[in-house]
């Protein structure tokens, strides 16, 4: 397995800037300290109880052991820190009777600080000061032996926490104002791993990548389309730049719509426009979208809940931060996103999910590229909780249209919980980097002759992370490099010729793909 590197950086700040619809979005992050333990030193740590360790889980992890210990507890960074977001991976190996793992933020002294518990059967986000706890918010859900991603943000008087990248707790607490952040357990053992604090308390920006110096090769694909005449986003990269570039709705319009009625119309409309979506609308036929669009979410939750976005025979459309969930096949094309024989699309920083509870083929996909679409970009997005995520090509007989197409980069994006199908691609050409994948059976699945080029990804807890054979007559072809495949098995049978995407691109280091992709991957982190 590829090291990780320990980060412990001060002042390390980037600034962002996007473009959507013709508006130049802005915003700062700078990383005040991260720790993934790899480099097997706990110096950046205070012990406060327990049975701490560096341990081995796939990676290198900070377990506390002594599930007896009530309180057990390791502290790092500034008293003086007041506005931040903290982030950690957690598992908890067992809780005995009220046993709690947790992430704790403005820690003032040993029992005064805000703390995201996970318990057994439910998360709960906690004002903690000595003996009284209140509790500010919870979900369930919660298990034993399964990794999960929490945060606290705290700016101000405002405390949210977050799961999994869902936030489900905001108070307004004024209780703690300045601290360090801590780990914690109480009557349980647990593994905590990359830890990232962020100046920027709501997520904002992406954390400062470590990357290899950027690759530049001219284009070559055949045109497909032409893409937009607007002005090019910051942000966008990829084959969505190839052969012109994506430019959605930038130049034209802007439409704040509140309703799903006014959303119907105004991603419809033949004009080339940016169509603000405020509110999540719950309905069951595809939401149409016309070309020349840029459709964004307005906050972390607008977006959709029972159908999709159906972007059929279109050129030129961006859909950022939107949120859709729970798309039935029976509803429409049954895939939250779905893209049939379009051209020139960005795909990004969107949350998709339903739920891995009725089975196979209740859900169709949460992303599927079908019918010689060409050209697209998937980067930042979070999928999740789902059975098969994305497919690129829909049959194995349909090579006569789809050859020559099907070009599409995924960077960035975080799989969680999404079982097969991270991306699946038929007959086409695959980019896949610095992508993050957390629990599943098969990844990233080349096949009929596709062509995939995979780098710097990781993964966790999925069993064959790359495949080229299986499900299709015709196995398909990868080259791989610097990819950390956390213990899994993968199953290459053809080693392929794609090994200069037509783009510039710059690659993360597989060591701070984690922190970076949980940090910055999903709605909410761009204004």
């Amino acid at each position: 397995m590829p090291s990780k590197r320990v980060l412990a950086a001060a002042g390390a700040a980037v600034t962002v800037v996007l473009v959507v619809g013709g508006a130049r979005l802005a915003f700062a992050d700078t990383t005040l300290f991260s720790d993934n333990f790899e480099s097997g030193s706990t110096s950046n740590w205070s012990k406060s109880g327990g049975t701490w360790a560096v341990a081995t889980d796939g990676s290198k992890v900070f377990a506390q052991s002594n599930a007896g210990s009530e309180n057990a507890r390791e502290f790092a960074g500034s008293t003086s820190w007041t506005d931040y977001a903290v982030q950690a991976r957690v598992k908890a190996l067992s809780f005995g009777s009220g046993g709690l793992a947790g992430l704790d933020a403005r820690v003032e002294s040993s029992t005064k600080f805000y703390r995201l518990a996970l318990l057994s059967g439910r998360a709960e986000l906690q004002e903690v000061n000595g003996s009284s706890v209140s509790v500010l918010g919870s979900t369930s859900g919660v298990s034993a032996g399964t990794w999960y991603t929490v945060k606290i943000s705290v700016a101000g008087n405002s405390i949210t926490g977050s799961l999994n990248g869902t936030q489900f707790a905001s108070a307004s607490n004024s209780v703690h104002a300045a601290g360090r952040v801590g780990l914690q357990t109480a009557f349980a053992s647990a593994s905590f791993d990359d830890v990232v604090v962020t100046s920027s308390a709501g997520g904002g920006g992406t954390p400062t990548p470590t990357v290899s110096p950027t690759r530049t090769t001219s284009p070559t694909p055949t045109p497909t389309g032409s893409g937009g005449t607007g002005t090019p986003p910051a942000g966008v990269s990829g084959f969505a730049t190839v052969n012109g570039t994506t430019t959605g709705g930038s130049g034209g319009g802007t439409v704040t719509v509140t309703s799903l009625s006014a959303l119907i119309s105004a991603a419809s409309a033949s004009t080339t426009q940016t169509v603000r979506v405020s509110g999540n609308f719950t309905c069951s036929d595809d939401v149409r979208v016309a070309s020349n669009k840029t459709i964004v979410g307005v906050g972390a939750s607008s977006g959709l809940t029972g159908c999709g976005l159906n972007l059929r025979d279109v050129n030129n459309v961006i859909v950022q931060n939107m949120k859709i969930a729970k798309v039935e096949a029976s509803h429409g094309n049954g895939d939250a996103i779905h893209i049939d024989g379009s051209t020139h699309l960005w795909i990004d920083h969107n949350d998709l999910s339903s739920d891995t509870t009725h089975g196979t083929d209740f859900y169709d996909g949460l992303l599927d590229i079908t019918h010689a679409a060409d050209l697209i970009t998937v980067s930042w997005n979070y999928l999740h909780d789902h059975i098969k995520c994305s497919l690129i090509g829909h049959s194995d007989n349909n090579g006569s249209e789809d050859t020559g197409h099907l070009r599409v980069t995924y960077h960035h994006n975080y799989f969680n919980n999404c079982d097969q199908r991270m991306p699946s691609l038929r007959f086409g050409t695959g980019h896949v980097y610095n992508n993050y994948f957390v629990n599943g059976t098969t990844g990233v699945h080349s096949r009929m002759g596709a062509q995939m080029l995979v780098q710097n990804n990781v993964w966790r807890n999925v069993d064959t992370p790359i495949e080229t054979t299986k499900d299709s007559d015709v196995d398909g072809f990868v080259n791989q490099s610097g990819n950390d495949f956390g213990g899994g098995t993968n199953l290459i049978t053809q080693t392929g010729t794609f090994t200069n995407p037509p783009y510039s691109f710059s690659l993360t280091a597989t060591s701070s793909v984690i922190s970076v992709v949980t940090a910055g991957a999903g709605t909410g982190k761009i204004s």
